[in-house]
């Protein structure tokens, strides 16, 4: 059920991404949420390999590398899935720090809080 969850959460991320940055789109609602679980399964699996072999980089910026991946990450998904469009590297880039930001935000919305007993 959460993996269901955070599918469904990351769909609408990019719906709202896809919304605010003009250089991202999709050609249907289908291709939305192929992307949002293609993007799942990049993050699973890739992504943390692509930030330990770039760790040394990302320590010297600061964590600022740590963007650039998250933007190679969304433009991978954007190679593999058909109708999932990018207009260029600055899409890609503000494209990836609004799916965080918005991600980010859905996620807490829905965490399960720790139900209070009254005494």
């Amino acid at each position: 059920m959460k993996l269901l969850a955070s599918w469904l959460i990351n769909a609408l991320a990019l719906y709202v991404t896809d919304f605010i940055i003009s250089g991202i789109s999709f050609e249907n609602w289908q291709t939305l949420f192929v992307a949002a679980l293609v993007i799942g399964i990049i993050n699973t699996l890739i992504k943390p390999v692509a930030l330990l072999i770039t760790l040394p980089i990302t320590i010297l910026t600061l964590g600022i590398f740590a963007l650039i991946v998250n933007t190679a990450m969304l433009a991978l998904a954007a190679q593999i899935v058909p109708g999932f469009n990018i207009a260029g590297f600055w899409s890609a880039f503000f494209g990836a720090i609004v799916l965080a930001i918005v991600s980010t935000f859905l996620q807490s919305m829905i965490k399960e809080h720790p139900s209070q007993t009254s005494l």
